[in-house]
């Protein structure tokens, strides 16, 4: 290496060490950290375009570095805080894995709030700009987003209400939790990735997850019933982020900035809910393949599970009460988004 070829490169090193922005023409590479494994939907569908498209948008002078599964270390709850406190430079995470923490974007998971992901995905972006950036001002916030409608998969069939009585089912969040206990199941709240060896262990007797993740964690293979119902919108949904470190953002030049938030808002919240409904054709195929019992319950059965649920809006409002947020009102604001953006 030539003496100026060093000097350039340890100068870059100290601009770094102290902070100091970076200059258009360095490569600035970015690490984004997640849960899932490579081949699951989102990171193929999603994480990967978009890292892609970044990459392609910078003229490469931005590289992005995929890392799934934790390989970063940590566990899924500690993602976020991992993009907030710079450990890494973005982030893909469920919202709920961090209980009471998002309580203003715990509208999208009341029971049967939305149905189809890109639509509701679109909700939830403008919904969250509108109403709930406080809770996003510790990181650069790229985009949120929802998953498709909410089922019920399980060792034993779930033909009525009933039949949900006592079993333990897995909660991913403190909302769905909420729901499982008005609906009279016993929730056990985990991460995705503990899914298919609490069922395979007997941990549990039922999950909640979408259908776009059950050929993630193979639960098509473990159990052989799964429960949907009539009509357009799920039994729940979960709410994520796509969240990046802010000093790391604000770090970069303009000319890079401009590439991230080009990729950051609607359109990538789009390109997340899109990536879900496909993966939720992939899931049910997955099970129809394998030869499992797929139950929709018929309207009047729907109507049942409805009104078993429909405490959680009111419980959900006296929390939200108690912490001086309006939750019936931003819960109205949530049901108007749904509408325009599934029209």
């Amino acid at each position: 290496m030539t003496m100026i070829r060093r000097r350039s490169v340890l100068g870059g090193m100290a601009a770094s060490a102290v902070g100091l922005p970076v200059f258009a023409q360095d490569t600035v590479t970015l690490r984004f950290h997640q849960f899932l494994p490579p081949q699951a939907n989102v990171p193929k569908l999603a994480i990967e375009p978009w890292a892609k498209k970044v990459e392609k948008d910078s003229g490469g002078k931005i590289k992005v570095q995929l890392f799934p599964s934790m390989q970063l270390g940590g566990k899924p709850p500690e993602l976020f805080d991992q993009a907030k406190d710079g450990v890494v430079d973005l982030i893909w995470t469920v919202l709920g894995y961090t209980p009471g923490r998002f309580a203003k974007a715990e509208a999208f998971e009341l029971p049967f709030t939305t149905g189809r992901a890109e639509p509701g995905s679109l909700a939830f972006q403008e919904y969250i700009q509108a109403n709930a950036m406080d809770e996003f001002a510790d990181v650069k916030l790229i985009c949120t987003h929802i998953h498709g409608p909410g089922l019920i998969h399980s060792r034993n069939p779930v033909n009525k209400l009933e039949d949900i009585k006592g079993m333990r089912v897995r909660g991913g969040s403190r909302v769905i939790n909420i729901m499982l206990e008005q609906i009279g199941a016993v929730p056990v709240g985990m991460p995705v990735p503990a899914v298919g060896e609490a069922l395979s262990k007997g941990v549990i007797d039922a999950t909640t997850i979408p259908w776009e993740v059950v050929p993630s964690v193979k639960v098509q293979q473990i159990v052989h019933n799964h429960t949907t119902f009539t009509g357009p919108k799920g039994l729940y949904t979960q709410t994520f982020c796509v969240a990046m470190n802010k000093a790391r953002y604000d770090k970069l030049s303009p000319e890079l900035k401009k590439v991230i938030d080009a990729n950051s808002g609607a359109a990538t919240a789009a390109l997340f809910g899109r990536a879900m409904d496909e993966g939720d054709k992939t899931g049910m195929a997955a099970a129809q393949k394998a030869g499992n019992n797929i139950i929709t319950l018929d309207a009047a059965e729907t109507q049942r599970w409805q009104r078993a649920a429909s405490g959680v809006r009111a419980a959900w409002y006296a929390e939200l009460k108690g912490k001086g947020i309006d939750g019936e009102k931003l819960a109205s604001a949530a049901d108007a988004l749904i509408a325009k953006h599934t029209r």
